[in-house]
């Protein structure tokens, strides 16, 4: 049986893209949101966002997704990295605006909340990350090494940003909000192990001659 890749390639683009949206408009659907101002509602939903786009992330770093080519698709990494770093800006603008006292607290690291903590944690490490994309040829490091300062600043914001969230009892639809972050941590996590270990390790093993 002959695979239809463009049906392929829709099917695999429709289940990201439901993986991304289905906590989004959950959480649109939340009782929470009937008493709260704007700003906390532009807030909350900078913050799912971020957490959703982090999905798609290590996808499209690694070039998993069907159609755009690796450096198109790497290209859109560099550009929703900015909407993370955006979101996150939106998002802690937004509690800033709703509560200063709690928000000052929480960066201040002595909120009484400890998802707070992961919060801080997640925000500093996705700042990092964005100047770190932002300074790479003024900061004089090799790729290697600065691939891998960037790819643990970001796997420190993805698990952080986790924890984060998983803490927290809000907006986001609990089930939802599970799925959305395995999956991200599934999805990190494999990206590592494949960029870093396995393609490099097969590389090696091609330059080895036959025995």
């Amino acid at each position: 049986m002959r695979r239809n890749p463009r049906l392929a390639a829709i099917c695999a683009w429709g289940a990201v893209l439901l993986a991304l949206g289905l906590p989004v408009a959950l959480a649109a659907t939340s009782p929470w949101l009937s008493y709260r101002n704007p700003a906390y509602v532009i807030a909350s939903f900078a913050g799912i966002g971020a957490l959703a786009l982090m999905l798609l992330q290590p996808l499209l770093a690694a070039g998993y997704l069907p159609g755009p080519g690796l450096a198109r698709a790497r290209c859109w990494h560099r550009w929703l990295g900015a909407g993370i770093v955006l979101g996150t800006a939106l998002h802690v603008g937004g509690l800033f605006l709703t509560s200063p006292d709690d928000t000052l607290d929480a960066l201040l690291l002595v909120a009484p909340t400890p998802f707070s903590v992961y919060g801080v944690t997640a925000m500093w490490a996705i700042l990092a990350t964005g100047l770190l994309v932002l300074l790479r040829r003024r900061l004089g490091l090799t790729l290697p090494v600065w691939r891998m300062a960037h790819n643990a600043l970001a796997l420190v914001a993805v698990l952080a940003t986790i924890i984060h969230a998983l803490q927290i009892e809000g907006t986001m639809e609990p089930l939802s909000k599970w799925a959305l972050c395995v999956g991200v941590l599934a999805a990190s996590l494999f990206t590592l192990f494949d960029l870093r270990l396995r393609r490099p390790l097969l590389r090696w093993r091609g330059r080895q001659p036959n025995p």
